[in-house]
């Protein structure tokens, strides 16, 4: 996140003398990735955020390929993944590379009792159905249907939901996630042709500064296992932060639709950027305006990219039988594009009601056995007149 943000109390200086009412110092931690290279922001902590009393040896919780079937047209009933109480555990990988990992998950209501870090990746949320908030050291982001909810990778968080059943997407990204290049100016700013500004990024809120000792539960992930670490203090104990690293949220509702004469490609689309793949964001808009434009979708061959389209809600011309939460994996390698019909019935359409979720990566993905279980077999064959 590149744009300077502060909450709650920090000292003049960086690096100074920070001192507690009864005189003793705050601990300062620098949270950066990319080592002292790149964003970051500091923290005043009440206690060392360094106080490890317990551990456990670690999960292995890396993805796993059903196969290395590659090369197929596939589709994924989304809501069909089991709902789960806890957080964590609904969350079941389904598609992944070396850049990239798609989860789709099911947690029911609450607040979970232990946090969470993930040290491999940042994470977008997508929330599909469902509120509540996002509790972590820079404050709080509630979260509604349509929400982005994005958090840097080493974010201690908990996720609360106020609805007991609920539907996500988590997008993690092995590389920083950020918004694309081109709609930024060369200090940061999004510029008048982007589809967003700053005024959409909902930034934490409602510092709560918890002062409790005892033990607390951390689950780190960091190279596909999971560490449990009990600590001495709550993580929550910040009386301050700045900088410019932080969790935030952007609704794909806020996103403004790029539209011309005829067929825009998808990377006017385009929300996020990660490191060998995109984010996108399909949402209502008017159709191509050309008195000859054809507003479905040409053919296309994704010789070097991998497509996949989660559904969210709305009508979609160029697909049959779509269903919320949905998705379609098209491989780099075999063309694809509307479904027999839908060209001819597209001509005339003025606008859609589609939303969407794209993301396009640069390698091949994989799909677990989790997806294998939820998968449409028919799908591929579903061009034939």
């Amino acid at each position: 996140m590149p744009h300077y943000y502060s909450l709650g109390n920090i000292p003049h200086k960086r690096h100074t003398q920070f001192r507690r009412p009864d005189g003793k110092l705050y601990s300062e931690q620098l949270f950066s990735t990319e080592g002292f290279s790149s964003d970051y922001s500091l923290l005043y902590h009440i206690y060392p955020p360094t106080q490890i009393i317990r551990v456990e040896e670690p999960i292995d919780v890396k993805p796993k390929a059903a196969h290395d079937n590659i090369l197929k047209h596939r589709s994924y009933q989304g809501f069909n993944v089991k709902p789960a109480a806890d957080y964590l555990d609904s969350r079941k990988i389904v598609l992944f590379n070396s850049d990239v990992q798609l989860s789709l998950a099911a947690p029911q209501g609450g607040t979970t009792d232990y946090f969470y870090k993930n040290a491999d990746a940042d994470e977008v949320i997508f929330i599909h159905e469902g509120t509540g908030t996002l509790k972590t050291q820079y404050g709080k982001i509630p979260f509604g249907y349509g929400d982005y909810v994005v958090v840097p990778r080493g974010t201690i968080y908990q996720i609360e939901f106020n609805t007991p059943d609920n539907r996500v997407l988590v997008i993690e990204s092995f590389g920083p996630i950020s918004f694309p290049k081109r709609y930024l100016s060369r200090y940061g700013q999004l510029l008048e042709h982007a589809p967003f500004c700053e005024r959409d990024i909902r930034t934490p809120q409602d510092l709560e500064t918890i002062d409790q000792t005892g033990e607390f539960l951390i689950k780190v992930k960091k190279k596909g296992l999971q560490y449990n670490f009990w600590y001495a203090n709550h993580p929550f104990d910040v009386v301050g932060w700045d900088g410019c690293d932080y969790p935030y949220a952007i609704s794909i509702h806020d996103f403004e639709p790029i539209t011309g004469r005829v067929h825009q490609p998808p990377p006017v689309h385009q929300t996020f950027d990660g490191h060998n793949f995109v984010i996108c964001s399909f949402v209502p808009r008017v159709y191509d305006y050309h008195p000859d434009s054809i507003p479905a979708p040409y053919n296309h061959s994704n010789i070097d990219s991998d497509e996949v389209l989660y559904y969210v809600d709305g009508d979609f011309m160029s697909r049959k039988h779509v269903t919320r939460g949905m998705i379609t994996l098209h491989p780099a390698g075999i063309p694809h594009g509307p479904h027999p019909g839908a060209v001819e019935k597209s001509i005339g359409a003025k606008e859609t009601k589609e939303l969407a979720v794209m993301v396009d990566t640069f390698h091949p993905l994989f799909m677990t056995q989790d997806a294998q279980s939820i998968e449409d077999q028919n799908y591929v064959m579903s061009w034939a007149e």
